[in-house]
């Protein structure tokens, strides 16, 4: 990702591929604070599509390919703290008109997630020029 949007630089993400994986990193600040010593919830939910847009961009190959959300359901599981937070994605289903991406969160374990998302996308793709 080269240039991040607005709201990505707002809560100051990164892009971690280290260790082989593709991971997303939002480090704690006062940006990202919602109420006192917990991470705001738009914050996590921001993390959490961002992860999903990235790896959803990187499978597609295709800046040309546009990615439409359609829906997103955030499920909150425990709240977030004040320390760096990382999301990853994994698409379930990648097909020529639509794309389901899972998201996941967490803290200081993996398998301790603070929220997972649920994105289904619309694709779509530029069509080829007609032989003329």
């Amino acid at each position: 990702m080269n240039s991040l949007p607005p709201y990505a630089q707002l809560l100051r993400l990164r892009v971690d591929d280290g260790g082989g994986e593709f991971r997303m990193v939002m480090p704690f600040h006062e940006d990202v604070v919602g109420r006192p010593g917990y991470l705001h919830g738009g914050a996590i939910a921001g993390l959490l599509e961002f992860a999903a847009f990235t790896t959803l961009a990187r499978a597609i190959g295709d800046p040309a390919v546009a990615m439409k959300p359609i829906t997103v359901t955030v499920d909150y599981m425990r709240g977030g703290t004040p320390r760096d937070t990382f999301a990853t994605a994994e698409i379930q289903r990648l097909g020529s008109r639509i794309a389901n991406v899972e998201a996941t969160a967490w803290q200081t374990e993996r398998s301790k997630p603070i929220a997972a998302a649920r994105l289904n996308f619309l694709l779509d793709r530029p069509r080829a020029l007609a032989p003329q």
